[in-house]
């Protein structure tokens, strides 16, 4: 009697045996990067410590506002130069600032910042 029991348990195990599989280890969690150094917020430079509000004001409206979790881009433009200002938060719940600043002519080689800005605001 014994070996219809073994027969039939192996029969039901070796479905559920197919169904094992390799253990998936879990995927790595990514967070967004924390921002720039403290001493960002303490270079001098032109536009930086500025927020959008004051950039807006100075060059007009952006031509690309991209906002991602810890940074924001502001872009503007003409036909001369294209200037590129990144904002991060100085603290949490802070109204975010300039911390750098990119400047290229339309072909894309690299002008002075603060001539490309003088050059926005002479519209």
């Amino acid at each position: 009697m014994s070996f219809p029991r073994s027969l039939m348990a192996m029969a039901f195990a070796l479905p559920l045996a197919a169904c094992g599989g390799a253990i998936v280890p879990p995927q790595p969690v990514y967070k967004a990067p924390p921002g720039p150094p403290a001493s960002a917020f303490t270079k001098q430079g032109p536009l930086l410590g500025m927020d959008a509000r004051q950039l807006t004001r100075q060059f007009g409206e952006p031509r690309l506002d991209i906002r991602e979790t810890a940074v924001r881009k502001l872009q503007f433009g003409n036909g001369r130069c294209v200037l590129d200002a990144y904002l991060y938060s100085p603290s949490r719940g802070k109204e975010p600032v300039v911390t750098h600043v990119d400047a290229r002519s339309p072909s894309g080689s690299d002008v002075d910042t603060t001539a490309c800005a003088a050059s926005l605001q002479a519209k």
